[in-house]
């Protein structure tokens, strides 16, 4: 079973440009799934090329003779994990100059490794976009109406890789996660040197995934693993660039009291965190669903806005004194306020919207639950119904 992505529809409006492009996304999200149902469904011939293989790598060097005897006469190309070419920068740049009329894709699940051996050759001739795991909206598509509040819930705990999400089983759906998560999903890490000890990374997840809804002290996580500062600090974005988590800094511009330090730290899939911390009973057995549905609604909202092409800044908001707001949005000189809470019977906290308030007049508030998850989910800024 083929699950549609929202992507497509960017995919489709990049073609015939002359442009290479490029999707970065974490192992096992669907990109070369996706690729190859692109082409299929619209019934283009393509020649797809695993970069991972020695005979391909071979093949695809720098000169444009010997790329035009690999790729022949396709016009669409797919080169998946180009990353593992020697020099896929050069390699893209001469392929795109000197063929334009190809439609290339290059796909990679490290933006560390790939972005930086293609970012210079490539200026100005390239579109990148990311691929997630299967989004609200995804799921939403590809599910009946009566199941579709169970399985966005599933997701809360098994997480939205579509591997997973196709399986029925739930010991199945264990299985696989526990197995991504012992090395897969960071191979590339390890496969270029960058960490010289794996279980550092799996002890800093394992810190990551206990404080989640929390602010992340790197100098207590420091102590934790028993690392010093700036190991913490790069292994923390070599877990980003792999796209297994993302930071969110303090939002501060007008307060003293505000917190402007500190950062949290989410995950890009919840099926993982809970892997992890091997926690998978269901929601209503949890403690910690007030932090997943917290992670969930800020994860999915960046994928929304990730599929409009439109990003704004994302940020938490403290004060010394501890008031707090989950999320702040920044978008066109507008600031929204959004606070996540699993049960609809919880409120807004008055003391830390009106100081809010007073600091930054004109925002608009938000509290997101279960109930108005779809609201917040698939609404601009600007058209979201203010609650709170």
């Amino acid at each position: 079973m083929y699950i549609n992505r929202d992507i497509e529809k960017i995919l489709e409006t990049s073609l015939d440009k002359g442009k290479v492009i490029v999707l970065y996304g974490a192992r096992q999200t669907g990109k070369t799934t996706l690729v190859k149902n692109f082409f299929e469904k619209r019934r283009l011939s393509f020649l797809y090329l695993a970069c991972e293989e020695t005979r391909v790598k071979e093949q695809l060097i720098a000169d444009h003779l010997a790329l035009k005897r690999v790729i022949g006469d396709y016009t669409n190309i797919v080169l998946d994990e180009a990353q593992k070419l020697e020099n896929p920068g050069l390699i893209l740049k001469i392929l795109i100059d000197n063929f334009p009329q190809l439609n290339i894709i290059a796909s990679g699940s490290s933006s560390f490794d790939l972005a930086n051996k293609i970012n210079e050759p490539l200026t100005g001739r390239h579109f990148q976009f990311q691929v997630f795991p299967l989004s609200f909206s995804e799921i939403k598509q590809n599910v009946s109406s009566q199941d579709f509040s169970f399985h966005w819930q599933d997701a809360l705990v098994f997480g939205s890789y579509p591997e997973i999400f196709l399986k029925e089983n739930e010991q199945e759906k264990i299985t696989r996660l526990q197995t991504l998560t012992s090395d897969y999903l960071y191979k590339d890490i390890f496969s270029f040197n960058l960490v010289r000890d794996s279980s550092k990374i799996r002890n800093l997840l394992m810190a990551i995934a206990l404080q989640l809804g929390n602010e992340v002290s790197y100098h207590e996580l420091s102590k934790t693993i028993n690392s010093d500062y700036k190991t913490i600090e790069h292994y923390i974005d070599l877990l980003e660039k792999s796209f297994v988590i993302f930071r969110l800094h303090a939002f501060s511009r007008n307060l003293r009291s505000e917190i402007n330090r500190k950062v949290k730290i989410y995950f890009y899939d919840l099926g993982v965190r809970n892997a992890i911390i091997n926690n998978f009973n269901p929601c209503r057995l949890r403690p910690d669903i007030g932090p997943l549905f917290e992670n969930y609604a800020i994860t999915e909202r960046l994928k929304f806005y990730h599929q409009n092409q439109r990003i704004p800044n994302y940020y938490f908001w403290r004060t010394y004194d501890k008031k707090e707001i989950d999320f702040i949005e920044e978008a066109e000189g507008n600031l929204s306020a959004c606070e996540f809470k699993w049960s609809s019977q919880k409120t807004f906290s008055a003391f830390a919207k009106k100081q809010f308030s007073a600091a930054y007049p004109n925002s608009r508030f938000f509290l997101v639950s279960p109930e108005n998850l779809h609201e917040f989910l698939e609404s601009r800024q600007e058209d979201a119904t203010e609650n709170g």
